[in-house]
């Protein structure tokens, strides 16, 4: 339900209506000011100077009650639980207020710093969190959300699970919107052309945001798609193809994207977040503009891009002409626009967060309105409590701990003329297992104190002879023979004359672990240092092995081949940025 419809608002803007409460740091919705009667009925008086409808009113009750309880309660703000709530409860208050004075008002800073644990965030629909409150405002919001049913892909309990969070956001060239179809390939059916899998880490004290290009080739797997009218059909697999065809080619939805890249990376994709052309636009307009920076004065005549060199302030039409341009940059390639457009978006998070954005009402129902109207959510989000939920725990992420990379890629060596590129063999992999063993890329002091403590108490300690350690080992993973390669190689290369192969394990495993007895602990920490395990493949037992009990090794879908080490790299040599800092594009 709209403004117009609660008291007869008429022209006033709904997000006027929000104030901040300083007992609880919260904006809230205030009804009570939509116009004369409305603010009779809740026995409330609307502000004093507002220049609307029953202003004439107030100001006379103001004058009568200067000096009495009238005058305080205009400035009042309700509690949460509704007006009859407020009513109850307003002649104690007023009674307090004369007895006692009137109660000491929170600092401003104070009052900053609780707003900021409920908005803010990483992308435009965080902040949903600031502005759901009002029951109309709620039934707004939810109307402006689109989804898409992609069946039992993700996991709906993840975002407030002790784990980590994936979300694949999602950027198609679909040229809907005013003014989109001049952009050329108006009837696309909207392909995956800027991706970003997000992935937050488990202590949500950090995140990485990984860009896949949309020339990576790549094998697209069959996916299950569903219809409008509930049945699902199969959409076949294509093999050493442009990545943004997941999305749009043959039907495929947004749940074909997360198989792909589910593939690709190794790492599950919990939610997507989906949105087009438009989206950018308006987002870019409601939070009053995105700061950029070029290297050099900029007109590219087929993003439409005309901006001086050094720092620019854009929007609208200016905003998706910056994150749509190749041509302005040196090399011209799509892996320069992504660099454009991960530093927008750092630039976007920046802009929320800061304190413009969070103590106005009026600004963050603005952005809130544009977010919820050009996302396209997964279906176990599709709602504003879900986004809420979500959004607290992504604020909990500093800006300088969001760190942006693009995914190691190498010109196609298949092209003559390389127009496409393939994954690095070498550094990709080493990216993708820091982020499958949730390593930062940013130095957070918490998490490393924390793995260090735990590499202490499970990888220190005395070590046994080869000849002393005693181990099964089962096949988890996908590595045909894996069992067998790694029995040959700890037997002929290592000494550890006690392995046996126990082939194929009850179930698949994403992760190698090793499983131990206490008493069997120096065997453990010796087969770890072999191996490569980190810490985390540890698993100690409660009770102590008996006689010649083995312990047990389990490769999982993290076993490249035996001699490998798995464990992945603390660190790694690639460009990255964080979204705390901005670099000018060149």
């Amino acid at each position: 339900m709209d403004a117009q419809g609660r008291g007869r608002a008429e022209e006033i803007d709904p997000a006027d209506q929000w104030v901040l409460n300083p007992d609880t740091g919260d904006y809230e919705l205030r009804l009570n000011n939509s116009g004369g009667d409305s603010a009779r009925a809740s026995g409330v008086s609307a502000p004093r100077g507002s220049g609307r409808r029953g202003a004439g009113r107030e100001g006379d009750g103001a004058r009568r009650g200067a000096s009495g309880e009238s005058g305080r309660r205009s400035r009042e703000v309700p509690r949460q639980g509704g007006r009859r709530a407020a009513q109850g409860t307003r002649g104690q208050e007023a009674a307090a207020d004369t007895s006692a004075g009137r109660r000491k008002r929170k600092a401003p800073k104070a009052r900053r710093k609780k707003a900021l644990l409920w908005t803010g965030g990483v992308m435009a629909f965080l902040l949903v969190a600031a502005s759901a409150g009002g029951y109309w405002l709620y039934q707004h919001f939810n109307g402006n959300l689109s989804s898409v049913d992609i069946g039992d892909r993700g996991n709906k309990d993840v975002v407030t699970a002790n784990a980590p969070l994936n979300i694949l956001v999602i950027g198609t060239d679909k040229r809907t919107g005013e003014g989109n179809e001049g952009y050329g390939d108006k009837g696309s059916a909207g392909h995956a052309d800027t991706n970003i899998l997000f992935h937050v880490s488990k202590d949500r004290t950090n995140a990485t945001a990984v860009s896949i290009p949309r020339d990576l080739m790549t094998n697209i797997p069959d996916c299950r798609t569903k219809q409008p009218d509930g049945s699902e059909t199969t959409i076949p697999g294509t093999q050493n193809v442009r990545f943004n065809t997941s999305l749009g080619q043959d039907g495929r939805d947004p749940g074909c994207t997360m198989d792909t890249v589910k593939q690709l990376t190794g790492l599950s994709v919990d939610h997507f977040m989906m949105v087009d052309f438009n989206a950018v636009k308006t987002l870019s307009t409601a939070v009053g503009g995105v700061d950029i920076c070029l290297a050099h004065a900029v007109k590219d005549d087929k993003s439409h891009l005309d901006l001086p060199a050094g720092p620019n302030t854009v929007q609208g039409e200016d905003a998706l002409a910056f994150v749509r341009t190749r041509h302005a940059y040196t090399n011209g390639s799509d892996l320069d626009r992504i660099k454009g457009q991960q530093q927008f978006i750092g630039s976007m998070i920046k802009e929320m967060k800061s304190n413009d954005t969070l103590t106005s009402p009026k600004k963050l129902y603005k952005l809130a309105d544009a977010a919820t109207k050009a996302l396209t959510v997964d279906s176990a989000i599709n709602s504003v409590p879900k986004l809420t939920t979500l959004a607290k725990e992504l604020t909990k992420i500093d800006t300088k701990n969001i760190t942006f990379v693009t995914l190691p890629v190498i010109d196609n060596p298949a092209e003559p003329t390389p127009i496409t590129v393939v994954v690095d063999p070498v550094k990709a992999p080493q990216l993708l297992s820091m982020m499958q063993e949730d390593t930062s890329l940013t130095e957070v002091a918490a998490q490393k104190k924390a793995a260090k403590s735990k590499q202490d108490a499970l990888l220190k300690g005395t070590k046994a002879a080869a000849a002393d350690v005693r181990v099964d080992v089962y096949n988890g993973g996908g590595i045909a023979g894996a069992a067998q390669q790694t029995v040959t190689w700890l037997q002929n290369d290592k000494g550890v004359l006690k392995s046996t192969n126990k082939a194929n394990a009850p179930a698949k495993a994403a992760k190698t672990t090793l499983e131990y007895a206490p008493n069997q602990a120096d065997q453990a920490r010796a087969l770890a240092e072999m191996m490569g395990l980190p810490a985390s493949a540890m698993k100690p037992g409660t009770k102590d092995a008996v006689g010649l009990q083995a312990m047990v090794l389990t490769l999982g879908a993290d076993f490249k081949g035996a001699g490998t080490p798995i464990t992945g790299p603390t660190k790694i040599d690639i460009p990255k940025s964080s979204a705390d800092k901005q670099v000018c594009a060149k």
